[in-house]
């Protein structure tokens, strides 16, 4: 399998663009996925024996491995961890600094690709969604074991759904007969309440709702986020990319004031407290051409920040 039938990368080069590469500094790919953001940052930066660049990737999908394994180049060390964890590896490696960290949140074209990983609404398999196939939560606990309460919760959240406390209360009265295990068991359920002519973008909201519980994402993103201005050198660069609200407003925030609120503190002498710069003044997004080809890209926000001195 090549990188690009794993992942085709998103805003490629504006993503190695906003890292402002060093060629003899050392970089993150935090979702190393199929590796084409990777390779290009690989490509940029210096191989010489005086002062060689290096890139640290990581990844807690065992595919992902394999495409780091084609990759033969000393600069290169996959981790096969969480994002979340980034401090605590980067510190094994003898890190205490990088020159850039980039991050392209979501999943994989490659895992809604594979039937049994039990992300698409195109297929019908387990209900799974884990992105760590070590993970013990899945997508059928969540809907089989979450009190009621729970899933309004979830859904409403993370999903957007608007019907979100009746779908809770049915898909609890319907798994008390038999419990839904598989996606077409939760589509037949789903179906009757979608919205007519919008069945497919409520599916997808849903789907969405339980792939956000299941990875833990946001609040992953927020742990991820927090260590960024502690592992960023100054000067350094922070690139996101993210692919719905949820995410793009922890971003931005955090860009913007340092925490999660998006309220701006300030010291005793009224200077902001903020630790990263925002580059851009609006979230870059993909062009019509690149979204025609890959239609991933039509949801992409792309925002880069830069750690102040």
């Amino acid at each position: 399998m090549t990188a690009t039938n794993y992942h085709e990368p998103v805003l490629l080069q504006a993503c190695v663009e906003g890292l402002n590469l060093k060629p003899g500094g050392t970089y993150v790919d935090v979702t190393f996925g199929g590796g084409g953001h990777s390779r290009e940052i690989l490509r940029q930066l210096s191989s010489g024996p005086d002062s060689p660049g290096r890139l640290i990737v990581f990844d807690q999908d065992p595919d992902a491995r394999a495409n780091a394994d084609a990759i033969d180049d000393p600069r290169l060390t996959f981790v096969a961890a969480n994002f979340r964890h980034l401090k605590r590896y980067l510190r094994l490696y003898k890190i205490d600094q990088v020159d850039g960290i980039l991050a392209d949140l979501g999943i994989s074209s490659h895992q809604i690709d594979t039937p049994e990983r039990g992300f698409s609404t195109r297929f019908d398999a387990d209900l799974d969604m884990r992105m760590s196939q070590s993970g013990e939560l899945t997508a059928r606990k969540v809907i089989n074991e979450y009190p009621e309460e729970q899933l309004h919760k979830i859904f409403g959240m993370y999903g957007e759904v608007t019907n979100a406390k009746t779908l809770a209360g049915v898909i609890a009265a319907n798994r008390v007969n038999r419990p839904l295990e598989t996606i077409n068991d939760l589509k037949a359920v789903l179906q009757r309440y979608a919205p007519r002519g919008r069945e497919y973008k409520y599916f997808a909201q849903v789907f969405q709702a339980l792939r956000i519980e299941v990875n833990q994402e946001l609040v992953t993103l927020e742990e991820f986020l927090m260590q960024v201005p502690e592992v960023l050198a100054t000067d350094g660069r922070l690139v996101v990319m993210a692919y719905h609200s949820l995410e793009d407003r922890l971003v931005k925030n955090f860009i913007k004031s340092g925490n999660f609120r998006g309220d701006i503190e300030k010291d005793l002498y009224g200077n902001e407290i903020k630790p990263l710069q925002s580059v851009t003044r609006k979230p870059i997004e993909a062009s019509a051409e690149e979204v025609a080809r890959n239609p991933r890209a039509r949801s992409a926000k792309l925002r880069i920040a830069e750690k102040r001195p």
